[in-house]
């Protein structure tokens, strides 16, 4: 069993602009941790998801995507060195990190390093993501810095995809980091 408390949906953000008793409810798939919650080496692993036809069809021209590769069925069965089309990296980026994803109201992403595309996905493989807690630093007068890895898998555990996402995160209590931020 994992020793870290759960923290999605256990509270709410109060908006003043609905009924109190609609705004005291905890709001699903969103989270209110600060940095102070945030628990290194906790694991998480999301559902699974196969990517379609028309997933890959509709992302691709949403970011006008048109490298043969993931767009042309003729192209990557008669001259490409898989034979069949790839799903686009980008997507397999944005699709595996969404799979964890949560909406903290406290945490901002700062950007991602070491971002590998280790092996193709292909139209109708099942994806699915692990995130790990890796560290955390206090950083500016208000917000902390935190790291974690995404793994993401295809089919039954064939790592395709590396990256770290950095974000900042509010303090609980600013005053505990006073004298312990870099900047």
């Amino acid at each position: 069993m994992d020793e870290f408390t759960p923290t999605v949906g256990v509270s709410s953000t109060r908006p003043a602009d609905m009924p109190e008793d609609h705004a005291a409810l905890p709001v699903w798939n969103a989270e209110n941790w600060f940095y102070e919650d945030w628990p290194v080496g906790q694991r998480i692993r999301s559902l699974r998801r196969t990517i379609g036809e028309s997933d890959s069809h509709l992302f691709n021209t949403l970011v006008v995507d048109i490298h043969p590769y993931v767009q042309d069925q003729m192209f990557a069965e008669r001259e490409g060195i898989f034979g069949r089309r790839l799903v686009a990296g980008a997507f397999v980026f944005s699709a595996g990190l969404g799979l964890v994803a949560t909406n903290c109201v406290n945490a901002f992403s700062y950007g991602y390093d070491k971002l590998r595309f280790i092996k193709p996905v292909f139209i109708d493989e099942t994806i699915y993501t692990i995130r790990t807690n890796m560290e955390k630093t206090p950083r500016y007068k208000d917000l902390g810095l935190i790291r974690a890895s995404y793994q993401v898998f295809k089919n039954e555990g064939e790592l395709v995809l590396y990256c770290e996402h950095l974000q900042t995160v509010k303090y609980k209590n600013p005053a505990d980091f006073v004298g312990k931020t870099e900047k």
